[in-house]
């Protein structure tokens, strides 16, 4: 591929990938607001509160928890300063985001991914959360089982729900510390514990709210934006897969020749 060729095709993904950052980071807010003013003809049909099956798609927040996160640690500080992120207002040509090496993206970040969808599978001991980007799952046991003592530290953790009335209180431990919380990598510790609340508000609707508590990386709990998820009965999931050989092709022809003409 002649440089010329492939500056080219830099310049049109760059431009994809600045427009999809800009969309999640400011200007998702004003769609999320268009979209808010349009109501679904199906919001008001009867529902199971309790029944979260179907596919879904995320409206905010867009790419973190929230736009104020609390104070970071020494530590959290340190690991911040050190990652260079590849799209947003901290962006590098050569970044190090670990989902550039086809690493997990983790948990809770790749719940921030909006434009791809999210299926529920729920069977009564058990709610699967599926997701279409990078093609994995997360179990949330439904069985009354506690979380275990010492988990073995993973890239989606340990997790265990149960109803407080219509809503799923859902409490995740057994992190690693190799993922990156968002975009803007804010870090989290292997000390990390979330705790979610799930609402279905209506047949359409699905209202969720995170509260991180690390304190490792942060000085006071990080409780994130409202996420609302819209049933999309006719969306249909698909492969996306982070493939390192694919990955590889990219950084070898496009990322890094790009970055050595800056």
């Amino acid at each position: 591929m002649s440089s010329t060729i492939l500056l080219a095709l830099v310049v049109v993904f760059s431009g994809i990938a600045s427009g999809q950052a800009a969309q999640e980071q400011g200007g998702g807010q004003g769609q999320r607001r268009g979209r808010a003013q349009t109501p679904s003809p199906t919001a008001n049909l009867p529902f199971d509160a309790h029944d979260f099956n179907g596919v879904w798609i995320g409206r905010g927040p867009f790419n973190t928890l929230s736009d104020k996160p609390p104070a970071m640690t020494p530590w959290a500080q340190a690991r911040y300063d050190a990652a260079k992120p590849g799209i947003g207002p901290r962006a590098q040509p050569l970044g190090n985001d670990p989902m550039m090496a086809c690493d997990p993206i983790g948990y809770p970040r790749i719940a921030f991914y909006n434009a791809y969808p999210m299926e529920f599978v729920q069977t009564k001991d058990r709610l699967i959360q599926f997701f279409d980007f990078f093609y994995v799952h997360r179990t949330i046991w439904l069985d009354g089982r506690s979380l275990p003592a010492d988990p073995e530290p993973t890239w989606y953790g340990y997790s265990v729900g149960h109803w407080d009335g219509n809503t799923l209180v859902v409490e995740t431990t057994g992190f690693n510390d190799e993922s990156w919380l968002d975009n803007d990598g804010h870090p989290h510790s292997d000390q990390m514990k979330l705790e979610e609340r799930f609402t279905r508000t209506n047949h359409d609707t699905i209202e969720a709210r995170m509260t991180l508590t690390d304190p490792k990386a942060y000085t006071a709990p990080w409780v994130s934006d409202v996420t609302t998820w819209r049933l999309t009965p006719k969306q249909a999931m698909r492969e996306d897969l982070c493939a390192p050989s694919d990955e590889g092709k990219y950084k070898d022809e496009m990322r890094e020749p790009a970055a050595s003409k800056k």
